[in-house]
């Protein structure tokens, strides 16, 4: 898809389709008005009841004779005094949802000249070009005859003024980014568990990394990880046959000195539950559960594409978690790279076992800026917080600010949950320092106190993915979140 910016006139500029915004109340946008000076085609369709302006409401009128457009799709975008990022993105996901199915090779939006509360002229086409991927993305890999494509080879973003022009093809390079960056995180996560396994995850970074300015990886095995001491990592690993590996991203864009940010991502490639088994009903999106993995490698592709002046680490725990004659036990007790012992009292709660490996490895060779883990880890979070909102802790107020401001501008929100003694408490073991659970109440919460035991050295940040990260159901596939709130984050810092 090439994405280009446009300064001409509705009435000037040649397209295939022009899509262009109404409002509620008969209320034409800018383009809309320029078009129906010609014909009238607009103002007649909108008279007659055929679209009422109310959010993403389409019509396609052919009746162009005059106008250099071929088409008009107009889109409603519900009461002009609301026009916000939201209805914005509403109103290009239905656009874009209808044209990419379209023979059109040039497909123009004006969409983008609109007053966008909350939006300058960077951010309203940075909004566009990231949904049109979203729009478009599909996954059919695996299916013998994969679905054909979209036609629409050229998306235009028509803007207001040459000033505009500036900032929106700035807008575009980072929405374009950010899209790839997220289909990247998607196909990840919606293969199957026997294909993405360990060890194509390793292979996927490495391609990656090979493709990429200013980015190297190395991939430890097992042995590397137990000469370490990462006991608590091997101990999920225990039943599989998939060896384990602990990948590592370096994205070095800018001085040395700078410290980077150091992302961390739990790549479960499957989750069975252990010998704790979890139910069998819609186990198979258990596949999911390398999420995060997939969100810190979604992100670095967007780095691979935008080459910002930045230093990024990524870590990347993967295995997958099986029954087996060698499977780690209820009750049995582990050693972290840390020193610390733990007692695993379920071995479905596995994914913090492996994250505290990884965080104290962060720590022992990088000095983060700032130590961010993004993991699917409880079920918990879903039912405090559903698909809305990724939950959020940390050990550093002025961290979590800079991560709740960030999933504002990206409208990829996060919910700050406590910490603290209280909470911790509940991890008491009689055996070991600690136990890998605590209980039914606040399990998200107590999850992070978990992580927190390990990461008293960093301005460190949890984010719990369970509920954001994929759908479920007859809709289910990866959501590619919170590769924005992750890409925005990095970019501000």
């Amino acid at each position: 898809m090439q994405f280009t910016v446009t300064s001409s006139r509705a009435d000037q500029h040649q397209t295939e389709l022009a899509i262009v915004a109404v409002y509620q109340d008969g209320e034409l946008s800018a383009a809309a008005k320029i078009l129906n000076k010609i014909g009238g085609a607009v103002s007649e369709v909108m008279d007659n009841g055929d679209i009422s302006g109310n959010s993403s409401e389409l019509i396609l009128l052919t009746n162009t004779a005059g106008l250099p457009c071929k088409r008009i799709l107009l889109v409603g975008c519900g009461k002009r005094s609301e026009f916000d990022r939201t209805a914005y993105r509403k109103a290009l996901l239905s656009a874009f949802s209808w044209a990419g199915k379209k023979p059109y090779s040039k497909v123009t939006s004006y969409l983008a000249q609109e007053n966008v509360k909350g939006a300058n002229a960077l951010r309203r086409a940075h909004i566009a070009a990231e949904i049109w991927h979203n729009a478009s993305y599909r996954f059919t890999r695996m299916k013998s005859k994969p679905a054909k494509p979209g036609h629409a080879e050229k998306l235009v973003i028509a803007v207001r003024d040459a000033k505009s022009a500036a900032a929106a093809r700035k807008g575009i390079g980072q929405g374009d980014a950010l899209g790839q960056g997220m289909s990247f995180m998607r196909d990840l996560a919606n293969l199957p568990g026997n294909v993405c396994t360990p060890g194509y995850l390793a292979k996927e970074a490495r391609a990656l990394a090979r493709k990429t300015k200013n980015m190297s990886c190395k991939v430890l095995n097992e042995a590397e990880m137990q000469k370490l001491g990462m006991g608590s990592l091997l101990s999920v690993t225990a039943g599989s046959e998939q060896p384990a590996h602990l990948i590592v991203l370096e994205y070095k864009a800018a001085a040395a000195s700078r410290q980077p940010v150091v992302l961390v991502g739990k790549g479960i490639t499957f989750d069975t539950g252990g010998i704790s088994l979890k139910p069998p009903a819609a186990m198979d999106e258990m596949k999911y559960d390398m999420s995060g993995a997939a969100s810190v490698l979604g992100t670095f592709k967007a780095l691979a594409e935008l080459q910002p002046k930045k230093n990024v680490v990524g870590i990347i725990p993967t295995c997958e978690n099986m029954p087996g004659g060698r499977a780690t036990k209820p009750g049995d007790i582990v050693t972290s790279m840390s020193g610390q012992t733990i007692e695993v009292l379920n071995t479905d709660a596995e994914g913090r076992l492996v994250l505290c490996d990884a965080l104290t490895y962060a720590q022992k060779f990088y000095k983060p800026a700032a130590l961010i883990d993004i993991a699917t880890l409880t079920g918990s979070c879903v039912i405090a917080l559903g698909s809305h909102h990724t939950g959020l802790m940390a050990n550093s107020d002025k961290l979590a600010r800079k991560l709740l401001a960030a999933g504002q501008t990206a409208d990829d929100r996060v919910w700050e949950l406590p910490l603290g003694e209280d909470y911790a408490r509940q991890l008491h073991s009689n055996f070991a320092d600690m136990a890998n659970i605590g209980g039914r109440e606040a399990g998200t919460i107590t999850a992070g106190c978990f992580l927190g035991k390990f990461t008293e050295e960093a301005d460190w940040a949890h984010l719990d993915i369970a509920g954001t990260a994929w759908k479920g159901g007859k809709a289910k596939g990866s959501t590619g979140r919170p590769v924005p709130l992750l890409l925005e984050f990095v970019l501000e810092s």
